[in-house]
């Protein structure tokens, strides 16, 4: 598939389901975060923030200040399922600067929470590529139709990345394979 060299339309309705959606994603993995670090709340607030911006908010600073803070969590945390589990809302509350234009790596603004939750969970179950498999598999089978639209409008996902971009690729291509 060829993309044209221009910007691809989003609207703000498209923006708001995939920050949902990311945001639904990252929040299925918190309580991984939680349970490491029970007093930081900046994960949860990238959360919030996104899930504000999904119901109708603007798309305002606070949303990339609360992306920078859980990066920042994700940082000091010395837990590698709690650092993607606050890496999954980081880019839960990133989602909704999704950029129109047609690079591939845009494509981790609509999926990259979910590749991070899924190698959450599998950090979790000791480092069971299985389950972060099964965390993909699930994903693809409950993608919002509204968001696989905007997805399909991306190149495919970019190489690199590491366990999380398996991952990220993996979700990408099963869904631009599913009918």
């Amino acid at each position: 598939m060829t993309f044209p060299e221009g910007e691809i339309i989003l609207e703000m309705d498209a923006l708001r389901a995939v920050a949902a959606y990311a945001a639904e994603n990252a929040g299925a993995v918190l309580a991984i975060f939680e349970q490491a670090a029970p007093s930081d709340i900046r994960p949860r607030d990238a959360v919030d923030a996104a899930l504000r911006f999904a119901r109708g908010g603007k798309r305002v600073k606070a949303l990339r200040d609360a992306s920078w803070a859980a990066l920042k969590a994700a940082q000091e945390t010395e837990n590698a399922a709690a650092s993607q589990a606050a890496r999954a809302a980081m880019a839960a509350s990133a989602a909704a600067y999704l950029h129109p234009l047609p690079n591939a790596t845009q494509v981790k603004h609509i999926l990259g929470a979910t590749a991070h939750a899924a190698r959450a969970v599998e950090l979790g179950a000791g480092d069971d590529p299985a389950v972060g498999d099964a965390h993909i598999q699930r994903a693809t089978q409950q993608m919002p139709p509204d968001v696989l639209s905007v997805l399909r409008r991306f190149p495919p996902a970019p190489p690199g990345g590491g366990r999380v971009g398996q991952l990220l690729r993996a979700l990408d291509t099963a869904l631009r394979t599913t009918p």
